[in-house]
């Protein structure tokens, strides 16, 4: 028991210097139980509770066993759920309506992506999966907003390459996330430029009149900061803008700045129970779906893939239809 419960520490810490079959094998399987370990602590605490009010009800004469293996059950039952859960990508549509959107614009739709995290646990198949999946919802555009990778060494233009298989009529855009920088970002970039989906790293372009722009993470993490690195794309605040955006930290920001929509991810709207409080709580209503701040539309999505344990409680892996009318 003292070395599972280190367990996942040890894989992770592995994992981000060297990847393997091996090590790929025991990273999956340490982060399920991580996911387990979860749950057992809280229906634990429950049944202690439990057993302590009932033998206080019936004088004493419940038996503990009975009420060990039931709280047991159901840990390993909702961890069962969790990752059954995380393996099904649902499709969420949304419709957003922008102040001055070129007539070419409405009817259009996009599809957004974030959080894959490709790497030790999800790979080149569930890469595949996404952009098939993205592929028969017949987008536009595809906006890919940042955690495409897990941030571990690997095979980065092989992980990448199903992204290849999108074929939006106006193009595929991808902005790095926080997991894209925990070593040098460059190679990450390449990787996913090659897959032929357009990098933008603090830039902005026009899309058939439309203002697409894509700020870093880590360039959007203080408010002054990131003023300034939108102000330099040459951002025409009079016009739409859509802005690709890893997270949702700095989000008064881009409203002060005549962003009309923000994309982001990050959140994984906490992931399962209940870290879905803790992410509820740092990032409020912003955590997930679309909300308004200002003049300013945000969509934050949960993620289509996982981190840690690859479990989903309290929400479900998703991919975005966005039609704009």
């Amino acid at each position: 028991m003292a070395i599972l419960s280190l367990s996942f520490l040890v894989t992770s810490l592995i994992g981000f210097r060297l990847t393997n079959i091996v090590l790929r094998f025991f990273y999956r399987i340490t982060a399920v139980w991580l996911g387990f370990v979860n749950y057992a602590f809280f229906s634990a605490v429950a049944c202690w509770v439990s057993y302590l009010a009932l033998r206080l009800i019936s004088g004493g004469r419940t038996e503990r066993r009975y009420f060990a293996l039931g709280f047991l059950g159901l840990a390993a039952a909702v961890t069962a759920y969790g990752v059954i859960n995380a393996a099904v990508t649902r499709v969420q549509r949304i419709t957003v309506k922008l102040p001055n959107l070129p007539a070419s614009w409405r009817g259009r739709t996009a599809v957004l992506m974030s959080d894959l995290h490709l790497g030790n646990f999800r790979g080149p198949r569930f890469a595949r999966r996404m952009a098939k999946m993205a592929n028969r919802l017949n987008p536009d555009v595809v906006f890919i907003a940042g955690d495409l990778y897990d941030g571990t060494p690997g095979d980065l233009t092989r992980l990448a390459g199903p992204l290849s298989e999108l074929k939006p009529a106006l193009g595929s855009f991808f902005v790095e996330g926080n997991h894209e920088e925990f070593s040098n970002s460059t190679k990450y970039l390449k990787a996913v430029a090659a897959a032929g989906v357009r990098v933008l790293v603090n830039e902005l372009i026009v899309v058939d009149g439309l203002q697409i722009l894509g700020v870093t993470y880590r360039d959007a993490t203080h408010g002054e900061h990131f003023r300034k690195v939108l102000r330099n794309t040459g951002f025409d605040r009079s016009l739409p803008g859509i802005l690709l955006e890893h997270a949702p930290d700095r989000i008064e920001v881009s409203a002060q700045e005549g962003i009309s929509l923000q994309l982001s991810g990050h959140t994984h709207y906490g992931q399962f129970w209940p870290w879905t409080l803790a992410a509820a709580r740092m990032y409020g209503k912003y955590v997930y779906g679309l909300q308004r701040i200002g003049d300013m539309q945000i969509y934050t999505s949960c993620g289509a893939g996982t981190w840690g344990p690859p479990l989903r409680v309290g929400n479900h892996p998703e991919i975005v239809v966005i039609r704009f009318e």
